[in-house]
């Protein structure tokens, strides 16, 4: 495996263990991750969204993210790509957090 897809699951590992602290389930999981991208220099810019524009946690998940990110060995900094496209829908959830919230479909 290449040096930069190594680091690129380490972080997605990383970003598993960040909760969302409204529903409990990490991002990852919510399918609030879009992209994970690891440059020459360790850095590393994660491309996501929210589940609403409005979130009001999203300072809090800011902190969060950067500090998962920035705790894989080889990563040196984190910038983060909030994007609102394509809209998040509760189609990009895992099957875990489908069954976590209580969504059958």
């Amino acid at each position: 495996m290449e040096k930069h897809e190594e680091l690129i699951e380490k972080v997605k590992a990383a970003l598993g263990e960040v909760i969302d602290p409204e529903l409990g389930v990490d991002l990852v999981n919510l399918g609030l991750i879009y992209g994970i991208d690891v440059d020459d220099q360790g850095m590393c810019t994660v491309t996501m969204t929210l589940t609403t524009m409005g979130c009001p946690i999203g300072d809090l998940l800011d902190r969060s993210i950067r500090f998962a990110v920035k705790s894989v060995d080889g990563i040196n900094d984190c910038q983060i790509r909030l994007v609102w496209e394509p809209v998040w829908t509760v189609e990009r959830m895992s099957k875990y957090a489908k069954i976590a919230l209580g969504i059958h479909m």
